[in-house]
C-alpha cells in the first residue's frame, strides 16, 4: 500500500505541473500588464467661437475664454470676421460649419434665425442671477431672441483727434458733416446701419421718426445725399481699422465701436476723444449655427459666460455694458488702469442722454435690400 501511494502522489503532481504553470504565466502576465502605462484620457475637442477679434477679442480671452478652460478643461479657439452672414449661409448649406458658437449682432443673428441657419436658444439655458433673480427678469428687455441670447450692449460713435481741433471741439453728431468748421477726412464703416441715422440726425430728424423716414425712397436717398456730400470719405470694414486711421492721422474722424476707441485712449495713449452724441446702440448676441461640431459644449460655454460674474468681469477689460442687471451693478474698474469703466458705458446715463437704439427688427426685415442699395449707391 506504500508504494502504491507514493506512485498516486507521483502522478497527481505530474497531473498538477501544467495547471500551476497555467497559474503562474497567468499571474506574471497580469503583472506585466499592471506595470505599463495606463493610456491617458482623451482631451475635449477644443470649442471654435467666431469673433471680432482686436481689443475685444482680448478681453474676451481674459474674462470667458481663458477662465472657461480653466473650469471645464476644453480649449477655446476662435476665428475672426468682420461681421455678415455670406460665410454662414454657405458653410450650413454645405453642412461643414466649422464653428460652435458666434458673436453676432442681434439684427443678423434675427435675420439668420429666420433663414434657418441657427439653433433655437432657451432662457433656460441662462444661470439665474447671484440672488436668485431668474434670467427673464434679470437680463434687458428683448435679450432673449428664438435664436440668440444677448451678452452686451455695445455703441457705434465717433471719435476724432484732439489736436485737429485745438480750439473749437466737436459736440454733435451734425459736426461729423460739417467740414466748413472741423475740416479733414472722415472714416465710415462700409454698410448703411448707422450711417443712415447720423444723416438723418444732421438734418435734425428726430430719433422717434428715423426708421420710419428710412422706410420711404425719400427719406433713404435723403440720408444717402447728406453721406455723398463729405469729402475725402474713406470707407472701412475691420473693427480695428478707424483706430488706425485715427493714430496715423489720415483721418480727423471716424465712426467705430467704443470699446475700440477706449482701447486705443486708454492703452495706447492716442490723443481722441468719443462723441457720444448720437452713439447707435445695439445688442450683441451669442448663437449657436446649425450643424455645429460641438453643440452641447457650445451651451455649456454660453451658460458660463452669461453669468453675473462673468459680464462683470468682461466690463473690466472693455467698456461695453452688460445685458443682465446683476452684473451691470457689479461694474467697476478697469482691470489694469483702475479708471472707472461706469463712465465709458454706452448706457452711463451721462452718454446715453442722445442715444439711438438700433432698430434690429427694420434691419433683419430690409438689411438686404438697402444694403444693395447703399453700394450701389456709392460704387
Amino acid at each position: 500500500m506504500r508504494c502504491a501511494e507514493k506512485n498516486m502522489v507521483r502522478a497527481e503532481r505530474r497531473r498538477g505541473a501544467p495547471v500551476l504553470a497555467w497559474v503562474m504565466a497567468l499571474v506574471l502576465a497580469m503583472g506585466m500588464a499592471l506595470c505599463r502605462p495606463l493610456p491617458a484620457a482623451a482631451s475635449p475637442a477644443a470649442l471654435t467661437v467666431l469673433s471680432w477679434g482686436g481689443a475685444y477679442e482680448r478681453a474676451q480671452q481674459r474674462a470667458l475664454f481663458e477662465p472657461f478652460t480653466e473650469t471645464t478643461g476644453i480649449p477655446v479657439n476662435v476665428a475672426r470676421y468682420n461681421g455678415g452672414l455670406a460665410a454662414l449661409r454657405r458653410a450650413v448649406a454645405e453642412q461643414d460649419v466649422p464653428w460652435d458658437l458666434i458673436d453676432m449682432t442681434r439684427s443678423e443673428a434675427m435675420a439668420a434665425c429666420a433663414e434657418g441657419l441657427l439653433e433655437p436658444l432657451s432662457s433656460s439655458l441662462v444661470a439665474p442671477a447671484p440672488d436668485g433673480t431668474p434670467p427673464d427678469e434679470d437680463f434687458l428687455p428683448g435679450a432673449f431672441g428664438r435664436c440668440a441670447i444677448t451678452h452686451s450692449v455695445f455703441a457705434t460713435v465717433v471719435a476724432y483727434r484732439r489736436d485737429a481741433f485745438p480750439g473749437r471741439r466737436p459736440t454733435s453728431i451734425a459736426d461729423l458733416f460739417d467740414q466748413r468748421r472741423f475740416p479733414g477726412p472722415r472714416a465710415l464703416q462700409d454698410t448703411p446701419a448707422v450711417n443712415l441715422e447720423w444723416a438723418l440726425l444732421a438734418y435734425g430728424v428726430p430719433r422717434e421718426e428715423l426708421y420710419r423716414l428710412l422706410s420711404t425712397r425719400r427719406g433713404l436717398n435723403l440720408a444717402l445725399k447728406r453721406l455723398a456730400g463729405l469729402e475725402d470719405l474713406r470707407w472701412w470694414q475691420a473693427g480695428d481699422t478707424p483706430s488706425r486711421l485715427l493714430a496715423e492721422g489720415e483721418v480727423v474722424m471716424a465712426s467705430g465701436y467704443n470699446g475700440r476707441f477706449f482701447d486705443a485712449m486708454v492703452n495706447r495713449g492716442l490723443p481722441i476723444e468719443i462723441l457720444w452724441d448720437g452713439q447707435v446702440q445695439e445688442h450683441e448676441t451669442w448663437v449657436i449655427p446649425r450643424h455645429a461640431p460641438h453643440p452641447e459644449a457650445a451651451r455649456r460655454f454660453l451658460r458660463f459666460a452669461t453669468t453675473t460674474e462673468r459680464q462683470a468681469e468682461l466690463a473690466r477689460y472693455i467698456p461695453y455694458g452688460p445685458s443682465r442687471q446683476s452684473a451691470a451693478r457689479q461694474v467697476s474698474t478697469h482691470h489694469d488702469t483702475g479708471i472707472d469703466m461706469r463712465l465709458h458705458i454706452p448706457t452711463h446715463p451721462l452718454n446715453a442722454e442722445r442715444a439711438v437704439t438700433r432698430d434690429d427688427d427694420w434691419y433683419a426685415r430690409t438689411q438686404e435690400r438697402v444694403g444693395e442699395y447703399f453700394h450701389e449707391y456709392f460704387r
